[in-house]
């Protein structure tokens, strides 16, 4: 780095912010990231939200794709303090009836404990396990009309645009199995008989076999922490407190900045540098069903009827694939169920470092309409009652986060929707707009989860949009 290197500037310290100013920081450029946080990291942050010695993440915490990460593999985060933690299983779906469907690492393991249905779970994810690293060069890569590896896309489109409930029962038979696959496919914050509900169901069973399902050591700030380290490594600098409300406050138009912003944002920051019919696409966006989330600091750990629960980190909850489609249907369509599908993490089961010793944390959220003031405490926690009795006993404090909040604490979580905008046939390639990253102004790209390939923590949006800008800076 020379007093003579070209500057760039990022907006936003998520983890696709930090990846696209590491990348130009490869590249020669001397890079500042503006934080408006006084905490980095977006959705990836670990806070004490509930007692001292508890530390919860405030957004993302079971992330598999952020271990599949070509970028985040080809760069040293081991050595600035970045360890992945595994449970013995990757995921529970526990009954009624007091058993548990397990999701096991190995995928024989899994063909086998599903039984009569584990042909079927080969016959799905199979193909994307045994061709992982092809698979994400096309899923996780820039976007692009023709796949590297159409005849793989193409099988896996086949079942992806399909409805998760019309897919689970023509593949499998039991009830066990079709409950574990509404449970991942849920992860779509869709209703389950929309198109697509499937895809984010199938990327993440395959993502089980090849990476597992870890969390970071010590929380989900080791991701963002691990990534500024080496950004500083590289000469750039990260000033947090520093809330950019126009682009003024950067620089004129012509030099190059990214912003790790959602479209509303990007309208506020940038909107009269926008042009007419790039601005009409951010005005037209569509975000997705927000998150009610409550992180609990606990005596001990979550007393599950099924005790192999324990064996996994994250828990579905939500009984049978009948059970979740109706939460989701609710939601989707503007309301809330009584019974909400839950997504449990239970990360203090394999990593103590997290609470004061023999104590343990947990973190739950239910999928609700954006920007839905309905308290979801109640029904939560009657739904935790119902998989794992005397769950209020061990609750020393509890943290509740409505969309509202979630969105006061990181302006990109709007109306509480955490994956960056509506997973919907509509948004699913070219997001936000035709150009995706590009905004059509000179200099001025967009690298959040809003863009290709969306949210999951794996810093891909970052790294495609600062290639595509060094590309059109470099011509």
């Amino acid at each position: 780095m020379t007093s003579d290197s070209p500057s760039a500037s990022v907006i936003g310290a998520g983890p696709n912010g930090l990846a696209a100013a590491i990348v130009l920081a490869q590249a020669g450029f001397k890079v500042d990231v503006f934080e408006a946080e006084a905490q980095p990291g977006g959705a990836s942050r670990t806070m004490e939200l509930t007692l001292p010695g508890f530390r919860h993440d405030f957004g993302s915490a079971i992330h598999a794709m952020a271990a599949a990460s070509p970028f985040y593999s080809s760069l040293p985060l081991a050595r600035h303090g970045l360890k992945w933690v595994d449970g013995a299983a990757p995921l529970a779906h526990p009954l009624i009836d007091g058993s548990a469907v397990m999701l096991e690492r190995e995928l024989d393991e899994a063909e086998t404990a599903l039984g009569r249905d584990g042909r079927g779970w080969r016959k799905l994810v199979g193909p994307v396990v045994e061709r992982w690293q092809e698979f994400t060069e096309d899923a996780l890569g820039p976007v692009s009309p023709i796949p590297r590896h159409p005849f793989l896309m193409a099988r896996f489109g086949y079942f992806a645009f399909q409805p998760a409930i019309r897919l689970a029962k023509s593949v499998f038979t039991g009830e066990r199995a079709r409950a574990l696959f509404g449970g991942l496919a849920a992860h779509s914050f869709l209703g389950l008989d929309q198109p697509l509900s499937s895809a984010i169901g199938l990327v993440l069973g395959a993502a089980a076999h090849v990476v597992g399902w870890p969390v970071p050591r010590g929380g989900a700030q080791a991701i963002p922490d691990a990534l500024i380290a080496h950004l500083r490594g590289l000469g750039g600098e990260v000033h947090v407190g520093r809330r950019i409300a126009s682009l003024d406050q950067i620089g004129p138009v012509g030099g190059l900045i990214l912003c790790d912003l959602t479209p509303r944002q990007m309208l506020s920051v940038a909107g009269d540098r926008l042009r007419p019919g790039y601005r009409r696409a951010m005005e037209r966006f569509r975000y997705g069903s927000g998150a009610f989330k409550i992180d609990y600091a606990l005596s001990d750990p979550i007393p599950w009827r099924a005790a192999e629960c324990r064996r996994a980190i994250c828990v579905h909850v939500g009984g049978t694939i009948e059970e979740i489609a109706q939460s989701e249907y609710a939601q989707a369509h503007g309301t809330v169920s009584d019974r909400p599908f839950l997504l449990v993490a239970q990360p203090t089961l394999f990593d103590p470092t997290r609470a004061p010793a023999g104590k343990h944390t947990a973190w739950v959220y239910c999928h609700v309409p954006n920007g839905s003031a309905v308290d979801m405490t109640g029904h939560i926690e009657a739904q935790l009652e119902r998989f794992a009795p005397g769950f209020h006993d061990c609750v020393l404090a509890r943290r509740i986060s409505a969309p509202a909040d979630l969105e006061s604490m990181d302006a990109n979580l709007v109306g509480g929707d955490v994956g960056g905008g509506e997973l919907s046939l509509r948004q699913f390639g070219f997001r936000p707009a035709i150009g995706a990253y590009f905004t059509g102004t000179s200099g001025l790209y967009l690298c959040s989860a809003s863009t290709p390939p969306g949210g999951g923590v794996h810093g891909m949006c970052g790294f495609h949009a600062a290639k595509m800008a060094l590309r059109r800076a470099l011509k």
